[in-house]
Parts: structure tokens; C-alpha cells; sequence
């Protein structure tokens, strides 16, 4: 690959790619003078962190053991809560955004916000019109008159302000603010009234919302807009629209926590009014007040109780086991004393009548029974005795009285304290119960203080960091660098991608480089032919320093050298002049090939072997020859090549114009008339005898001859050419066309084969186009400025 040409097929088209940046410049121009302005808005809100949680829960967080943990969920869930559609179809509603007034302008319509110089009120309910569509067009024409209409090119009638109009969608009233109507008074304004969840679908499509970062609890809301207030008054009550609601949702669940509150405390309230009534009467029942200390007491009487009894009990024994001694004892024997008994009385009359049983004793000791004083201290005896007998009669039935008493009391302070633990059981469900309604009534009356409490201090979601505000205060679209840079780029683009396709797509030959890649070494590219402008001449002058001269001097040398190389014993001066197809400019080739040789003074001879298509006519025209009308009717009329080859008697002479071009003389033998059998003609022997003929009386013979791949009439006459040039012409013969001369070559069919490209542009002129063919005439270019 030759990157040098490569590159070359793009630099030498550079007005291409000049005129393609510049038309791509002003169109980038024109796009941002006539686009609406587009504003970037943001605000920044952080979440509040309502409870924390664990923390086991923090620690797993920290290490991410969920993979992004349930924090991040919050955030995308707030996220999703803030971006749900039931907000932004109330914000829209809140600032009537779904009524938008326009300023109608030749090219351009621009949003009005705020202080609208006119008021819609209609009579509809808001519902109807919330879901409704609309367009109006007002031009106010005073302020108390307009013209309205439902099409931007009619404003049919004329309405005074206050009037009711009907209208698609219901009855309407327009009333004016004539401080501002007066600004806008003979101008079209422009109202669309949206649906409004269709408004809130695209704020919903264009609003941006995310974290600041991963983890972080800060939100970003942006939003771009063509108005910059519209835009930060949506992000603003988007944000407040957020925090009531959330408060709205605490509130309305501390209601709902209140109310539940209040209908549980009634009925707990009723319920421990009864459970203290049963506490009360069951006290009241069994007598009791506290049993834990009732049942201490009972314990000690009880205990005390028990051992008066067996005191008495005691007494009891010992005074029946006294008086039936005393009642069993006949003789005077001294009593026991000291036994125990309490009584002081017995005490005493058993130990004067112990006293008196041994006085007797000892009295007997000297005397008898007889003896007086004996006899008394019986008597005395006897009558302690029966005191001492009716003291212990009388203590044990006393004692015997005290004992069942005191068993009777034993046994009911018994009773009591077994029949303690049932009470207590009884009483202590009651108190259970008692305590559990009490403390479930307290815990409510808590829980509604604190729910009052909580709503009190109810606090919103988020708090706001930054209202919403305009972080580069310029507008981000058009961005005017992006877009002249897309347009260079573009202008660049375009063409290169035209000019990539064309050579990608391309068959064509364009020059001698192309040609010569085809034929290789064996057939040489003698010479490019440049193209023409249209006013530039077509037949060379004797002096003439053009490009086109100079190459038509190129393609002579080149004749010449290969001429001389050639060692034949015949004449080498027949050139033969054939193409592809017709149209690639062989005519003109050998004409200026035939004027560069006679402008040397050469004697030559141009022959119009093309007898189906002859173009020696045309080209040798009253413009290029200078010619009168009558010397062209002359030149015509004159016979020719088709009647040399039918006529035996015609000899070249007769056939030969001589023809002034410039200030040189060239004889021509034109075509003649066109035959009907071309083939046949050619085919004569004539035809041999002329070229052998005219070969020996010229110095150079120039044959115009038919497309080789068109017809074979250049095939049969070829056998007696000592050059052929194959005329290829640049930007119109295919590549695969040139395969059939080559083959030819191939074959032995074609001799002295060699190409000439023609019709060249001068960018794509081979090995010498970028230093020009040297003398011709400078022609000054517009930009330049010396």
C-alpha cells in the first residue's frame, strides 16, 4: 500500500473538506442561535437516620457481609419514594404546570413563567380539566378586549374579558392582569393545557436522583430545564412534597395509634374498676386485710393459745389427781405440797393441814385418839379436808371450763390458718389480675404520651443541604464547544467518508499510477492528457506552452523513442489511435497528436478510420478550424475514406484536404459517407494499399480508428500499424475493461501496444502533476492576495 498516495487522494480534495467544515460550522452556528437555552438544576438533600440499628447489624455492615447491606437499601428505597409518581403528579398540580403559556415568534415560541399576563378559570371541575387537553390561541387587543381561537393562523371572534366562552373541554373565563397585559398587547400567546399525568411522566423521565456517593446518605435531585425558576421551584416542592408526606404519614399513624389508645384504655379502664371491686368484696367476705400479717398473728396466738392450753391442761390433771387423793385418803396423811397448782388458797390449806396432821401425829405420840385435844385437831382436819376438797372441786371445773375454751379458740385460729393459703391463692389471682389490668392501663397512658409526644416532634425524612440551585450558571445546552467541535468534525467526516466510499467503490482509471499498476512492465504509459476547461483551447498551437501542449510534447517523445527502438525495415510512422468504447476522446488525441508533429514542421497525414462513427466532422468545426460555412460544406462534400475503399478509381489525392490549423497545414481524409458493410470494407485490399501508400509519402500517419471493444474494425486494419495507442479515459474506463487489450497484446493480436490516459484532472496527474508541465500561463487564485 502506498500511504503517501493514499494519503494524497484525501489532501489534494481539500476544499472538500474546507467547504464541508465551513457549511458544518454555520449549520452548528444556526442550530445555537435558534435553540432554547437548557439549564442545569440540583439540590441536595440528606436522609435522616430515623433508629439505629444493632450493633451486630453495624459490625456486618461495616465488613459488607451483605454485599451492600440493608442501608443501601434504604437509600434506594427513599430513592424510589421520592421519584414515585403520586409525588410529582402533586407537585405538578401544586404549581399548575400542566397550563403553559407561550410567546408566539417567527421562529421560535418562548415559555412565559410567572406573571402571566392572563388568568384561566374554568368552570369545569378540576378533575375534568386536570385529565384534559387543550390549546388556545389569544391575541389581546386592549385591556378589556381579545380575539381567541383553537388554530395559530385564525382568530375567529373577539371575546371581552370576564366573558363566559365555551370551550372542548368546558366553559371558561380569561381575565386579564393589565399591569403586565399591556407588554403583550397585538401579540399571539399560546396556551397548552396538558393532562396532568402526562406532565408528571416527563419530569418523571427527566429528573435525575442519586447518592453523592456509595454509602453516603446524601441525595442529588437534578433536573435540566429551558426555565431556570420552573426548574428550581419543581425541585424545591418535589423536596417538600416529600418531607409532608412523610410527616402527614407520621401524623396520620400517631392518629391511628391514639385513637387505638384511647378506645383500650376505656375498656381497660372498666375492666380494673371491676377487678377492684372484686379485691374489695372478697376482702370484705373473708374478713381479711392483709393476710401475710394475719396469718403471723394467728401463728403466735395459735402457738400461745396451745401452750395456755397445756398449762391448764396441766393444772387440770394435777388438781384431779389432788382431789382424788384427797378423796381416797381415809387416815390423816400428810398431802402433797408444791404440785404445781396455782392457786394460792389450796396452797395454803394443804400445807395448815400438812401443819395440823403432824401436830396430831406427834400428840398421839403421848396420848390417844380420845384426847381432846386430839379430837379437835379431827375436827380442824376434817373441815380443811372439805375446804380443801370444794377448792379443788371448784378449781378443776374451772379448769375443765378454761381447757374447752381455749380448744375452742386453738381450733378456730386453726382453721384460720389453714384456710391462709387458699385465700392467698384466691387473693393473689385477683391482685394478679389487678396488677397486670393496672399496669397494662399505665403502660397505655405512657404509650399515648408518647405517641403525642412523637407527632409534637415529628421531623421530616430528609433536611435539605442545598435548596435548589444552578451549579455552573451558564446553560449546559447547546453546549456551543461540543457542538463546534462535532461540526468540524463532521465536516470532516463527511467527505473523507464520501471519498473513502467512492475509492472503495471505485473501477475507474485516474491516471498514469493507475493504469500502469493494470499493464505492468510489458505495455508502457507513454503520457497523461489533462483536462480541459471549457474555455480553454482544444487544438495546439504551434508555440503553445499549455499543459496540454506540453504532455501532447511528452507523448511525441515517447512516440519517437520508441520508435527509433524498434528496427523494422518498413516505414514506423503509422500511429493507430483506438479505445474501449466511444466518448474516451481518441478524435481528439490524434488531432493535437497530428497538429504537435506538423508544428515541426512535419508532413503529416490524420485519417478518420472510424467509418461507423466518424468525429473528424465535428471536431474539425468552424470554432476549432476558424473556417468559413462554405469551406466546411466544401470539406464535406469531399470524398473520403468509404469511397476510396468502394471506388477502385479514386487515388489518395482525391481524397487528401489539406486543412490550415493555426499556422500549421495537416491533410485529413475523413470517413466519408457511413457504408453499409464497415466490415467488408476494411477488409479489402484497398484498405493495405492506402496505408502502405500514404506511409511512404508522410513523415507521420495518425489513424483515428474505431472502439476495439465495440466492433473489430480496428482488429482488421490493426496488422498494419507500426504503434497503437489505446486511449484510456480518466474517471470513465473501468479497470476490467483494459483486460481485453491486454489479452489481445497476449494473443499476438495487437502490436506496439501502448496506453494513453486522457482527460486527466490536474490533482491527479501522475509523477509531474504536482510540479506542473512548466510554461504555461499563471492564473491568479482568489485567495490570493499578491
Amino acid at each position: 500500500m502506498d500511504l503517501k498516495q493514499l494519503i494524497s487522494n484525501y489532501t489534494k480534495r481539500w476544499p472538500w473538506f474546507f467547504g464541508a467544515v465551513l457549511f458544518s460550522l454555520f449549520l452548528a452556528y444556526v442550530y445555537i442561535r435558534y435553540s432554547v437555552p437548557e439549564y442545569l438544576i440540583e439540590s441536595k438533600i440528606i436522609l435522616q437516620d430515623e433508629g439505629g440499628s444493632s450493633p451486630e447489624l453495624s459490625l456486618f455492615q461495616d465488613l459488607e457481609v451483605f454485599g451492600g447491606g440493608s442501608y443501601t437499601n434504604l437509600v434506594e428505597d427513599e430513592i424510589e419514594v421520592i421519584k414515585s409518581r403520586s409525588n410529582f403528579i402533586e407537585v405538578v398540580d401544586k404549581l399548575n404546570l400542566n397550563t403553559r403559556f407561550y410567546l408566539i415568534g417567527n421562529i421560535l415560541d418562548s415559555e412565559l413563567y410567572e406573571g402571566y399576563p392572563l388568568k384561566l378559570n374554568f368552570i369545569e371541575n378540576d378533575s375534568i380539566i386536570d385529565n384534559s387537553r387543550l390549546t388556545l390561541y389569544i391575541r389581546p387587543i386592549s385591556t378589556t378586549a381579545f380575539r381567541m381561537g383553537f388554530n395559530e393562523e385564525e382568530f375567529p371572534r373577539e371575546y371581552i374579558f370576564g366573558q363566559n366562552i365555551e370551550t372542548p373541554i368546558g366553559d371558561l373565563i380569561i381575565t386579564p392582569d393589565n399591569q403586565r397585559l399591556e407588554h403583550y398587547l397585538d401579540r399571539d400567546i399560546k396556551i397548552v393545557i396538558s393532562p396532568v399525568s402526562s406532565v408528571a411522566e416527563s419530569y418523571l423521565q427527566r429528573i435525575n436522583i442519586y447518592p453523592t456517593e456509595k454509602g453516603s446518605n446524601v441525595i442529588i435531585l437534578s433536573l435540566n430545564d429551558h426555565i431556570q425558576q420552573k426548574a428550581k421551584d419543581f425541585i424545591n416542592s418535589l423536596v417538600d412534597v416529600y418531607n409532608g408526606n412523610a410527616i402527614n404519614d407520621k401524623k396520620m399513624i400517631a392518629d391511628k395509634t391514639s385513637e387505638f389508645i384511647n378506645n383500650r384504655i376505656v375498656d381497660i379502664a372498666s375492666n380494673l374498676s371491676n377487678v377492684d371491686q372484686s379485691a374489695e368484696e372478697f376482702k370484705s367476705s373473708r374478713g381479711l386485710t392483709d393476710i401475710a400479717s394475719e396469718s403471723n398473728v394467728n401463728l403466735n396466738i395459735s402457738a400461745a393459745t396451745s401452750q395456755e392450753l397445756q398449762n391448764t391442761s396441766t393444772q387440770l390433771d394435777i388438781a384431779s389427781s389432788m382431789m382424788d387423793y384427797v378423796d381416797n385418803e381415809d387416815d390423816y396423811e400428810v398431802l402433797p405440797s408444791n404440785i404445781g397448782l396455782s392457786d394460792v388458797t389450796i396452797a395454803n390449806t394443804t400445807s395448815k393441814y400438812n401443819e395440823l396432821v403432824l401436830e396430831r401425829k406427834r400428840l398421839l405420840k403421848s396420848s390417844n385418839e380420845s384426847n381432846p385435844i386430839i379430837v379437835n385437831l379431827d375436827q380442824e382436819l376434817q373441815g380443811l379436808k372439805n375446804s380443801l376438797r370444794s377448792s379443788l372441786s371448784s378449781m378443776t371445773s374451772n379448769l375443765t371450763m378454761q381447757v374447752n375454751s381455749l380448744s375452742q379458740q386453738r381450733n378456730r385460729i386453726n382453721s384460720r390458718i389453714y384456710a391462709a393459703p387458699s385465700n392467698e391463692r384466691a387473693l393473689r389471682d385477683i391482685t394478679r389480675k389487678q396488677q397486670t389490668t393496672e399496669s397494662l392501663y399505665l403502660y397505655l397512658l405512657q404509650k399515648r404520651e408518647e405517641s403525642q409526644i412523637a407527632f409534637a416532634s415529628a421531623s421530616p425524612k430528609s433536611k435539605v443541604v442545598d435548596r435548589a440551585y444552578e451549579p455552573f450558571n451558564r446553560p449546559i445546552s447547546p453546549d456551543k464547544t461540543k457542538i463546534f467541535l462535532a461540526a468540524i468534525f463532521l465536516g470532516l467526516f463527511v467527505p473523507f467518508s464520501i471519498i473513502y466510499a467512492k475509492e472503495l467503490l471505485d473501477n475507474k482509471v485516474h491516471n498514469k499510477l493507475d493504469l500502469e499498476k493494470i499493464a505492468g512492465h510489458d505495455v508502457p504509459v507513454i503520457v497523461e492528457i489533462p483536462k480541459l476547461g471549457r474555455k480553454e483551447e482544444r487544438l495546439v498551437k504551434k508555440d503553445d506552452r499549455s499543459v496540454l501542449a506540453e504532455s501532447l510534447r511528452i507523448l511525441r517523445t515517447n512516440l519517437n523513442y520508441i520508435q527509433k527502438s524498434q528496427k523494422t525495415s518498413s516505414n514506423n510512422n503509422l500511429i493507430f489511435l483506438t479505445s474501449s468504447i466511444p466518448g474516451e476522446g481518441k478524435t481528439f488525441i490524434s488531432s493535437n497528436l497530428a497538429a504537435i508533429y506538423a508544428n515541426t514542421g512535419k508532413k503529416v497525414l490524420l485519417v478518420g478510420a472510424d467509418i461507423r462513427n466518424p468525429k473528424l466532422y465535428d471536431f474539425f468545426s468552424t470554432d476549432i478550424m476558424g473556417n468559413t460555412s462554405s469551406s466546411k460544406q466544401r470539406t464535406l462534400s469531399k470524398n473520403g475514406l468509404t469511397e476510396y475503399l468502394v471506388n477502385p478509381s479514386l487515388g489518395v489525392e482525391d481524397i487528401v484536404v489539406p486543412t490550415k490549423i493555426n499556422e500549421s497545414t495537416i491533410d485529413i481524409i475523413f470517413s466519408g459517407k457511413i457504408p453499409p458493410n464497415p466490415t467488408e470494407l476494411l477488409m479489402s485490399d484497398r484498405a493495405g494499399e492506402l496505408f502502405k501508400e500514404v506511409s511512404k509519402k508522410y513523415d507521420y500517419v495518425i489513424v483515428d480508428t474505431a472502439p476495439l471493444m465495440v466492433v473489430t474494425d480496428t482488429l482488421l486494419i490493426s496488422e498494419y500499424a507500426s504503434q497503437i495507442l489505446y486511449v484510456v479515459k480518466a474517471g470513465v474506463t473501468e479497470t476490467k475493461a483494459l483486460e481485453f487489450p491486454l489479452k489481445l497484446k497476449e494473443e499476438g493480436k495487437l502490436k506496439g501496444l501502448s496506453f494513453v490516459v486522457n482527460n486527466v484532472k490536474q490533482t491527479n496527474l501522475g509523477y509531474g502533476g504536482k510540479y506542473g508541465y512548466g510554461y504555461g500561463k499563471t492564473v491568479k487564485k482568489w485567495w490570493s492576495f499578491s
